[in-house]
């Protein structure tokens, strides 16, 4: 087996810049007690101001006066690490979040899907800057050696475990991830190398640092086996973007938003699968009172919100197809109250199955797929404005057909053997009108139509297919047994 370990040293910061509109702006989190703040984390713009982690705030104020303070949560953290372990399981079965800031996944059984170990590292990579999240990676046949050689050196790849070894043996014992504090005991004992430490007696280092110190050497160089806890993607996708300030316009909140979409879209396509229903919640705070007349607003001691449900016809998980649709249905709902988070709840998630294409598409390259145009025109006009034309059983023309949902399925209606008819005009007029001409020539006929009888609406009629003197095809019906006094009901092409 081969392991890669991404390593994430920004998780925390990451998060929290993805999220603001102007990442290059300095900004840091915070952490600590009230009487002893200190600086987490800090952007570049930041350390290059100065600043840097383990500062008190005091200080920190004293040298940049503008910066932005985000407090630290360690919660939301592992959140994010959890939702970048389910990015991971789109390339890998076999991924664990196990340690902090750090994920691995096999990747050997990958290679024949991704290719080979560098093509498939730079799709890691490119992904992973798409998401704004900085990163380490490296390749070792353990999990655990993978993780320090991330720490060491990134883009370090071995795949031998004879070489894996050798490049052991050189790391320090300071860098080697060793259970407690064991790696600082060591250095000062004069043992700065896991070389070193694989030569003292193990019985030895049982007795002063115990059998973990032991078990982690044996994994992580591969003399035991490494179980570890895999991890298993969500049935359902669940995100929030805590804004930090009031917003009390639908433009301000697109770019919040557009994250989320984003993140699902890359949650969907981890489980491959999509979405045909979610929610967007606005929250505002809790001393704004909503109007109780609304019924897709709610009220909490805790959190108000309001409510945006966003539906479709069929599982979707194109990440600008689903931004477009929420967005026009987000500009359709008047804000309460000023905005302080956004939420996105989505557990509806059916299996997505691509619309099919043909292998020669001559579509224009602009064009859009009627899927798509369909979501589109109904968030943007409603739900009501689209509908399609279905057949209805009944025999009499004008009754022939009825309005339904456009997402209703016509493929059952389609299941049954349709009865032969005679052609059909492709023009029916909305009601039939007398037709007068001294020449008609009867083409084909009679079609005998006799129906309605249980609906008081009851029709004999004796349909033809007739040329009139100027040459058009004209479908008309007369009463049952004769040929005078036509109505035309519709012309054929």
């Amino acid at each position: 087996m081969l392991w890669a370990c991404i390593a994430l040293p920004r998780l925390a910061l990451d998060a929290v810049l993805r999220r603001v509109p102007d990442p290059s702006r300095p900004l840091a989190l915070v952490s600590g007690p009230a009487q002893l703040r200190h600086l987490h984390a800090v952007n570049a713009a930041a350390a290059e101001a100065g600043l840097k982690p383990g500062m008190r705030l005091s200080a920190a104020h004293a040298l940049l006066s503008d910066v932005a303070m985000v407090e630290y949560d360690p919660a939301s953290e592992a959140r994010w690490q959890r939702f970048l372990a389910a990015w991971a399981y789109r390339h890998s079965s076999q991924v664990s979040a196990r340690w902090p800031g750090a994920i691995v996944l096999e990747v050997r059984a990958s290679f024949r899907l991704f290719g080979p170990w560098p093509r498939f590292e730079a799709r890691l990579r490119e992904e992973l800057e798409g998401l704004g999240f900085s990163h380490r990676i490296a390749l070792a046949p353990t999990p655990r050696a993978a993780r320090v050689f991330a720490g060491l050196r990134d883009g370090f790849a071995v795949t031998g475990e004879g070489a894996m070894r050798e490049a052991l043996a050189r790391v320090p014992v300071r860098r080697a991830a060793l259970p407690g504090n064991a790696g600082e005991r060591l250095q000062r004992m004069g043992v700065h190398t896991l070389g070193d430490l694989r030569m003292l007696p193990r019985d030895g280092l049982r007795r002063r640092f115990g059998v973990e110190l032991l078990e982690h050497l044996d994994r992580l160089h591969g003399d035991a086996d490494d179980p570890l806890a895999l991890y298993a993607p969500p049935d359902h996708f669940d995100g929030r973007i805590d804004l930090g300030f009031e917003v009390e316009s639908h433009q301000a909140l697109l770019f919040p938003l557009r994250r989320l979409i984003v993140d699902l879209a890359t949650y969907l396509s981890a489980r491959d699968g999509g979405v045909q229903r979610f929610t967007l919640r606005l929250e505002h705070e809790a001393r704004h009172a909503l109007p109780s007349h609304e019924a897709d607003q709610v009220q909490h001691d805790a959190v108000r919100f309001t409510e945006v449900p966003v539906g479709l016809l069929a599982a979707e998980r194109d990440a600008g197809l689903l931004f477009e649709l929420t967005r026009n249905r987000l500009e359709q709902v008047a804000l309460p109250a000023p905005v302080i988070g956004l939420r996105l709840l989505a557990r509806e998630l059916p299996p997505f199955v691509p619309a099919e294409r043909d292998l020669f598409d001559t579509r224009p390259a602009q064009a859009v797929p009627w899927p798509q145009l369909r979501e589109r025109l109904r968030a943007r006009l409603g739900d009501e404005a689209v509908h399609r034309v279905a057949p209805s059983g009944d025999p009499r023309p004008e009754r022939a057909w009825r309005r339904a949902d456009a997402g209703e399925d016509g493929d059952a209606a389609c299941l049954a053997p349709a009865p032969r008819r005679p052609p059909r005009p492709a023009w029916l007029l909305p009601r039939p009108v007398p037709l007068r001409d001294p020449r008609l020539r009867i083409v084909s006929g009679p079609e005998r139509l006799e129906s309605g009888w249980w609906d008081g609406d009851d029709a004999r009629r004796d349909y033809y297919v007739l040329e009139t003197s100027r040459g058009q095809r004209a479908w008309a019906f007369a009463p049952p047994g004769e040929r005078e006094g036509w109505m035309l009901h519709g012309w054929f092409a």
